[in-house]
């Protein structure tokens, strides 16, 4: 008798022929690329606008736009120039980024990885809280507390430092003469940086896995060597990005500047020596006047226009970083 097993075949897979999407996907994905597309023609619209509105401003100006360091649009001739507030705009976020940048990532490191649960869950709900502070409150406490306070300190600066050009003054200033400077816009926006800066940085270094982490420490790693080699490397993307929006508070903020500069229409390297401003910050100062001149309000439109496109060119840059490490993303 024959005992031979049965074999068995399998089974041949069937050719799929058409995959059905169901409704709520088809609609998830036009809200998603309506979004999306709404959002570029909202993008076009400003830059349509603001360069629309600022015609008048490029024909009626009798200075170079470029060079020149005086804003009288209301003159006869219109003379008026970006030199010295694109020079402050970026002087004071330059600053903000030195200080506020690495004082966030620290404070999102501590949070994230050394901090117990219970001191992480309130320190990062303080860092939050921050983050809702209206920039006037900043600029109040700059201009009545941070400027009167700091007096001293801008003076020893000058006296042992003054060999540095940047902490030099033009002429001698006795203690009351100082104050309002970049300097002191420039820390008030590493003031207002720090907690975007801080809470998109913690969040991202929670993402670290924590097998990467453990595997470093394995080996034999410290705290910090682990931090080194697992954590900051998988949060640089992230750390980038949250520089990015903070820079682009800085460049964009305006009471709190208005409010700790005094309005100085010329490129001055003495961060210390008061005077200074910002794009933002004269479109705050000069918008009343504005009105009285025929090329006043384009003219403020027009300073608008080169802070839009300053703020493209920035987080363009940072796409372009960004985009060279995918390997972490």
């Amino acid at each position: 008798m024959d005992t031979a097993k049965d074999v068995t075949h399998p089974r041949e897979p069937v050719p799929i022929t058409g995959r059905s999407v169901r409704l709520g996907d088809q609609v998830f994905k036009g809200l998603a690329a309506g979004s999306g597309g709404l959002l570029l023609v909202i993008m076009a619209a400003i830059a349509f606008f603001l360069i629309w509105k600022a015609i008048p401003a490029f024909s009626g100006n009798s200075g170079n736009l470029l060079t020149t360091q005086v804003w009288s649009p209301g003159a006869n001739p219109p003379l008026f120039g970006m030199a010295a507030l694109l020079f402050g705009t970026i002087v004071s976020s330059v600053i903000a980024m030195i200080i506020g940048v690495p004082v966030a990532i620290g404070i999102a490191l501590f949070i994230s990885q050394y901090a117990r649960r219970r001191l992480a869950t309130v320190l990062g709900g303080v860092v939050d809280l921050l983050a809702a502070v209206p920039s006037l409150i900043f600029g109040m406490w700059g201009l009545y507390f941070l400027v009167p306070e700091t007096t001293g300190f801008q003076k020893w600066l000058t006296d042992y430092f003054g060999w540095i050009p940047l902490f030099a003054t033009s002429t001698p200033l006795t203690v009351n003469q100082y104050g309002k400077s970049l300097l002191i816009a420039g820390v008030v926006l590493a003031i207002m940086i720090i907690p975007i800066v801080s809470a998109v940085s913690r969040e991202v270094f929670l993402q670290t896995p924590r097998e990467t982490i453990d595997a470093a420490l394995a080996l034999g790693a410290t705290k910090w060597e682990s931090i080194q080699t697992a954590v900051l490397p998988f949060g640089r993307p992230g750390m980038i990005s949250a520089a990015m929006l903070g820079l682009g508070r800085a460049l964009g903020e305006t009471i709190a500047v208005a409010l700790v500069l005094n309005s100085g229409f010329k490129i001055n390297w003495h961060l210390t020596e008061p005077g200074g401003d910002t794009i933002s910050a004269n479109i705050a100062n000069k918008f009343g006047e504005a009105a009285g001149s025929e090329l006043g309000i384009p003219a403020l439109i027009l300073s608008g226009l080169f802070l839009f496109v300053i703020t493209l060119v920035v987080n363009s840059a940072a796409r372009l970083v960004i985009a060279r490490r995918k390997d972490f993303v």
